[in-house]
C-alpha cells in the first residue's frame, strides 16, 4: 500500500469507511446516521487521505469486516494497522484489546493489569475511547466492573457496543445474528416501534450468549413479546397498579374498571384532581378496599403537590431515583416500583430480586429443586446485565408454560 485513500463499504451494520496508509490501515469508521455522516466523520479523521480503490489488503480487511459482522468467523486480528504517531501506552492497550477472543469481554481494570499496570483502568478507558480502528481493535470487548457496558463513542452508543457483543456471541453459539440493525440508521434516538428504549432483538441475542443456560429457555419460549402499558400519565399507570396489587388479574380488572367509570366524562383515564373530588363511598362501592383507598388518595395528593414528578421528568431519572421518589406514596414499594420500571418506562435492566414469579421460573428454568434465594439470583443475574428485564420476562414466562402445558 502506497497511497493515502479511503472508501465505504456496506455492512449489515450499516456502512462503515475504512481509510488506509502505506503501513496499513488509518482507521475503521462504523455507520453514523447516514453514509454521508460516515464520509464525513472518516474525513475528518483522516484528513489527508482521498476516495480511492482499495488495494488488495486492504480489500482483505473490508471482506472480514463484512464476515464478522453478520456472525460468521473472520480474522481481524492479523490485519495489518498503521500506528505511526500512536503513543506507546494506547499502543500497548490496542494489542491488549486484539488479544480478547471474540464475544468475550474483559474489564478496563484486568486489561490494566494484564500490561502491568493495575490502577490505571481510566488511562485504558480514555485509551479506547480514541481508538481510531473499530473492530480491528476490538474496544467494545472491554467493559466497566461488575460487567456494566461502560461507554462507547461510536454512533449509538452503548447500544452499538452491546450489539457488537451480542452478534459475536450469537456466532460463538452457533445461532444467527440479530435480524435488526443495532443503532437507528435514520440518526434517530428514544423508543424502538415497539415502545421500548432498546432493541429487543439484540437484547435477546445478548442474553443468550451471556447465558447458554438461559439460551434454552429462550428457544423454548421463543420472541420477546413484553408488552408495555401505555397509561398516559404517571398517576394513571400507578393507580392501576395500585388496583392489581395481590389480586387475580380478572378481579383486579373488573375493580380498576369501575373506578374509571366513575369518570366517565374524562376521556384520558383517572385523574388524580378526580379521584381526590371523589367520596369514600363511590370508590368503595367501586371495589376498592380501604388500604387501596388510602393509597390512592396519597398518590393522587402527592400528583397534585408536585411531590411526585410527571412521567417526562421520571423519565429521565435513573432506576433507583425512581424507585425513591414512588416508594414514597403509601402502599407503594420496591416491587411495584420495579414493575412500574418495567412495564411502563421499558427500562431494560430490572431484575425483580422479591418476586415470586422470577424465583419459580428461576427454579424451572435451572433445575432446582428449591426455590433459590435473592444471592443466588442475583449472582446469575449479573450474566443477563444489561438486559435483567428481558430475562425477568423469560423467567415469568417459564412459569406461565407450567400453568398452560405444553404446546399441541
Amino acid at each position: 500500500m502506497t497511497e493515502n485513500g479511503f472508501t465505504l463499504f456496506d455492512t449489515a451494520l450499516g456502512r462503515c469507511g475504512i481509510a488506509w496508509s502505506g503501513h496499513g490501515i488509518v482507521c475503521v469508521q462504523l455507520p453514523e446516521g447516514s453514509a454521508a455522516g460516515t464520509r464525513e466523520r472518516l474525513a475528518g479523521a483522516v484528513p489527508d487521505a482521498r476516495p480511492a480503490e482499495p488495494p488488495a489488503p486492504v480489500r482483505r480487511a473490508v471482506d472480514a469486516i463484512t464476515r464478522h459482522l453478520r456472525g460468521e468467523p473472520a480474522d481481524l486480528s492479523s490485519v495489518e494497522l498503521d500506528m505511526t504517531g500512536v503513543p506507546e501506552f494506547r499502543r500497548r492497550v490496542y494489542e491488549a484489546a486484539r488479544a480478547i477472543p471474540a464475544g468475550t469481554t474483559l474489564t478496563y481494570g484486568e486489561v490494566a493489569e494484564r500490561l502491568g499496570r493495575p490502577g490505571a483502568a481510566r488511562a485504558v478507558g480514555q485509551a479506547l475511547g480514541r481508538n481510531p480502528f473499530a473492530l480491528l481493535v476490538p474496544c467494545h470487548r472491554v467493559v466497566s466492573a461488575g460487567g456494566r457496558p461502560g461507554g462507547f463513542s461510536a454512533h449509538g452508543g452503548v447500544a452499538t457496543k452491546l450489539g457488537l457483543l451480542a452478534i459475536e456471541r450469537a456466532g460463538a453459539n452457533g445461532a444467527p445474528a440479530p435480524a435488526t440493525g443495532l443503532t437507528d440508521r435514520a440518526g434517530r434516538t428514544g423508543l424502538t416501534d415497539n415502545g421500548f428504549p432498546f432493541d429487543p432483538a439484540v437484547a435477546v441475542a445478548y442474553l443468550r450468549g451471556s447465558d447458554p443456560g438461559l439460551a434454552g429457555l429462550v428457544d423454548e419460549v421463543g420472541p420477546f413479546a413484553m408488552r408495555l402499558n401505555s397509561a398516559a400519565s404517571l398517576f394513571a399507570a400507578l393507580a392501576e397498579a395500585i388496583v392489581y396489587q395481590q389480586l387475580a388479574a380478572k378481579a383486579a380488572a373488573t375493580i380498576h374498571r369501575r373506578v374509571c367509570a366513575l369518570f366517565p366524562e374524562t376521556g384520558e383515564g383517572l385523574l388524580p384532581e378526580l379521584v381526590l373530588g371523589a367520596s369514600d363511598e363511590q370508590l368503595r362501592g367501586a371495589g376498592l378496599s380501604r388500604p387501596k383507598l388510602a393509597s390512592l388518595r396519597d398518590l393522587a395528593e402527592k400528583v397534585v403537590s408536585g411531590r411526585i414528578p410527571e412521567l417526562d421528568a421520571i423519565r429521565e431519572m435513573e432506576d433507583e431515583e425512581v424507585v425513591r421518589h414512588l416508594s414514597s406514596v403509601r402502599g407503594i414499594g420496591r416491587w411495584t416500583a420495579e414493575m412500574f420500571l418495567m412495564f411502563r418506562l421499558g427500562r431494560p435492566d430490572v431484575l425483580p430480586l422479591d418476586d415470586y414469579g422470577i424465583r419459580n421460573g428461576f427454579a424451572l428454568a435451572f433445575g432446582r429443586r428449591e426455590l433459590p434465594g435473592r444471592e443466588e439470583i442475583e449472582e446469575r443475574g449479573a450474566l443477563w446485565q444489561p438486559y435483567r428485564t428481558v430475562a425477568s420476562w423469560y423467567l415469568w414466562e417459564a412459569v406461565e408454560r407450567t400453568r398452560k402445558g405444553p404446546p399441541a
